[in-house]
Order: structure tokens, then C-alpha cells, then sequence
């Protein structure tokens, strides 16, 4: 006849799991292991570890999960509550089981490369590192029990990847835009347009509604002011229209009472979606939503727009408060926005030239275009005149007249 078994202890699948009340404090958990005899050691030095804490107050040991839940129930308010519980559920497959004070880089690592073998991007692994980071932050800082201890003796450094694989902005010349808009259904179509033109995020666009739409009787225009709650930043986001901006509102306008933007009578969810990424294809560039705002960024920089007025523009984030402006700031955005609308070809117009880089590993070099030095990549022997890529950073463009360089334009 064998031995009987620790009370508290079941098996349920293939691992025992425990199911105690010890000194006041119910404990529902698996141990983690399918051998009776590990399972009854797992649980004794659970029993002990609660004995410490009633008896002289020591710090209990909790489990990530335990953290993990803690901090979900207490960021509900949070506008990437959703994203983080997303994170979580993957982080809770490796580490989930493990006790706070024995998470560090090491055992770390093993998430790490399955997310690398699961083909995730250095990025995403950084924002689920970071939320890992946080919550451990947490619980050596601020979470307390009731005898005033902490969750954690001490945050480990969990050190965030580095970013070698970040995909490059794609800012598109006219002629790419054209081959882009012209494989887009319809509708999808008019969104881009919209975007290229105003700058806005696939969200901002998809959400945008015409309760937030705001007419400006001087210029016989009118504006969106998107909610923070919608927007990245979390700050109220004007948009400003340029003529082709005001020209898809007004095509799309009483096609539905709610949302500016849709599709057989619903809104979209995201432009980014299965028909973009078939026209992209069929287009031959790996475009995506978020290039048509560096596009508008880039052209507005090209035509000669000041940073301020870009920055009111793209709706990035300034100290200064972007949604309360006078009837003359609005006509100057409205007349910044405007420059970088195509009508007929105009040689002496200022345009952003995209120099994309063929050779990938190549050294850098300045060279000079027109009247202005511009950072290029060359070989250090090269057989013919290299191809360059300015795209790759955000302070490369300069403006200059088309008949000085005889590359593609953007702007």
C-alpha cells in the first residue's frame, strides 16, 4: 500500500497542484511538476515562507503573475490597458510561474528567444521587457504590504535590445503615390489621400468622427479637433485641411451620420488591412500606413514650413497648447498645409529628393547637392555612381530647385 499524500495537493492533467488554507491565506496554484515528491517539497516551502510572514513579519515571496494581476486591476484607467494585458498573457508562458526576486536578464532569456524565433520584432520585445521593468519597479517602490514591506527587496536592471532591425521611414515620391493610389479600392483610397495630406494616424483616420469637425467661416474651411483618448500622445489633435483634405471630406460627407470614414455603411477598423497590403504588393514597395504621415512631414519641411507649424501640423507634442488658435494662426496653417499640394509641375518650386541607398553597407560620406552638404553612403571603391538613401534620417532634407539634381522628388 503506498503513502498517502500531503493534504491540500490534487493532480489535475499532468502536474500536481495545491490547494491550502495555511495561517489565514488561501493557496490555489500549480507547483509545476508532475512528481508527487517534488510537489510535497514545492508545498512545504510554500507553508514555511507563509510561517516567516506571521510569525516574524518577513517579506513574502510572490510570483510574477501575482504582480502581473495586481497591476492590471489597478490600470484600468490606462488608454493601453488592452496592449499591456496582451503583453502580459505572453510574458505569463515563461515567467508567469516564476518568484519576483528570481527574474532578472538570465531567466529572461529564454522569453527573449522565443519571441526572436517567433519572428517578433527587437521593438516589441523592448515594450514587453519595459512593462516587465515597470512592474517590478512597482513592487520594490511602491507596492506595500500590511507590515509596510515591500512586493520586492530590489528592482533587478532588466536592460532593454538593441534596436538593429527598426524598419526605415518610406517617405514616397509623387510617382510612388500615384502607383500606390491607383492599386487602393476606393475608399481605402480616399483615406490615403486624406492621410497624405493632413498627416493623421491609421487610428485617427479609421475613428475620425464629424461631431469633431469645427467650421472656420473666414476662410469658408473647417477643422477636426480629435480627443486625446484617440490620439498617441493623449492630447487633443487639431487637423488642418489643406484644398484636397477639404475636397475628400466634402466627397464623403452625409455618406454617414457618425464616422467620416467608411465601408459599406460601417467604419473601418484599420487601414492597414489584407486590401492594403494587396495593392502594396501588386505596387512592388513595402509601404505602409504610417509612411503617408513622413510623407506629409517631409514635404512640409521641403516646401519650406517651420518646425513650430510642422510640429501643429503632424500633431506631435509641444509645450504649447495646440488646439486654441486664432483666425490668422488657422489661415497660416491652412496656407502651410496647402504648399504641399501638387497642381501642375512647377521647376522652380522647392522639392524633397529622395537619394535611397542601394548598398546597405557602405561608409558615409557629405557630399554637395546644389548649395547645401547632405550626409551619403558610398563604397569606398566604387565602380559606378552610387544610389543613396536620405531616408533614414529625419534631418537629411533639404530643399533646393529640381533642375539641380535629376533624382526623384517628393514634394
Amino acid at each position: 500500500m503506498g503513502r498517502k499524500k500531503t493534504p491540500g495537493l490534487y493532480k489535475r492533467g499532468e502536474n500536481w497542484h495545491v490547494d491550502k488554507q495555511v495561517f489565514g491565506q488561501r493557496i490555489r496554484e500549480s507547483t509545476g511538476s508532475n512528481s508527487l515528491e517534488e510537489a510535497e517539497k514545492y508545498l512545504a516551502r510554500r507553508i514555511e515562507g507563509l510561517r516567516q510572514v506571521a510569525v516574524y513579519g518577513a517579506r513574502p515571496k510572490r510570483m510574477f503573475r501575482e504582480a502581473a494581476t495586481k497591476f492590471l486591476v489597478e490600470n484600468q484607467h490606462k488608454r493601453s490597458i488592452g496592449t499591456d494585458a496582451v503583453r502580459l498573457k505572453e510574458l505569463d508562458k515563461h515567467i508567469g510561474g516564476l518568484y519576483m526576486d528570481n527574474i532578472h536578464m538570465g531567466t529572461l532569456q529564454s522569453f527573449i528567444e522565443a519571441r526572436k524565433k517567433d519572428g517578433r520584432k527587437t521593438q516589441t520585445i523592448n515594450h514587453e521587457l519595459q512593462i516587465v521593468r515597470h512592474i517590478l519597479n512597482l513592487a520594490a517602490d511602491e507596492w506595500r504590504d500590511n507590515n509596510n514591506l515591500t512586493w520586492l527587496h530590489n528592482a533587478p536592471k532588466i536592460k532593454l535590445l538593441s534596436k538593429n532591425d527598426v524598419r526605415k521611414p518610406f517617405p514616397l515620391s509623387w510617382e510612388e503615390q500615384e502607383q500606390l493610389f491607383k492599386e487602393l479600392p476606393h475608399h481605402l483610397k480616399r483615406m490615403a489621400l486624406f492621410a497624405v495630406n493632413t498627416g493623421c494616424r491609421d487610428q485617427e483616420i479609421c475613428s475620425l468622427k464629424w461631431d469633431w469637425e469645427v467650421k472656420i467661416p473666414e476662410f469658408n474651411t473647417s477643422v477636426f479637433i480629435i480627443p486625446g483618448v484617440t490620439v498617441k500622445n493623449g492630447e487633443d489633435r487639431l487637423v488642418v485641411l489643406n484644398k484636397i483634405a477639404l475636397s475628400v471630406i466634402n466627397e464623403v460627407r452625409g455618406q454617414h451620420s457618425e464616422y467620416v470614414f467608411t465601408y459599406a455603411g460601417k467604419p473601418t477598423s484599420r487601414m492597414l488591412n489584407s486590401a492594403w497590403k494587396r495593392a502594396r504588393k501588386r505596387a512592388n514597395f513595402a509601404v505602409r500606413v504610417h509612411d503617408l504621415k513622413h510623407t506629409f512631414g517631409r514635404r512640409l519641411r521641403a516646401a519650406g514650413v517651420s518646425f513650430e507649424d510642422r510640429q501643429d501640423l503632424l500633431g506631435h507634442k509641444s509645450g504649447r497648447i495646440t488646439t486654441h488658435y486664432s483666425a490668422a494662426e488657422i489661415g497660416n496653417l491652412i496656407a502651410a498645409a496647402n504648399k504641399v499640394c501638387r497642381n501642375k509641375p512647377d521647376f522652380n518650386s522647392p522639392t524633397l529628393t529622395l537619394l535611397r541607398c542601394a548598398n546597405p553597407g557602405s561608409m558615409p560620406v557629405r557630399i554637395k547637392v546644389g548649395n547645401a552638404y547632405v550626409g551619403q553612403k558610398t563604397n569606398l571603391a566604387p565602380t559606378k555612381s552610387p544610389q543613396f538613401d536620405l531616408s533614414e534620417s529625419d534631418d537629411y532634407v533639404e530643399s533646393h530647385n529640381r533642375s539641380q539634381c535629376a533624382c526623384s522628388s517628393v514634394g
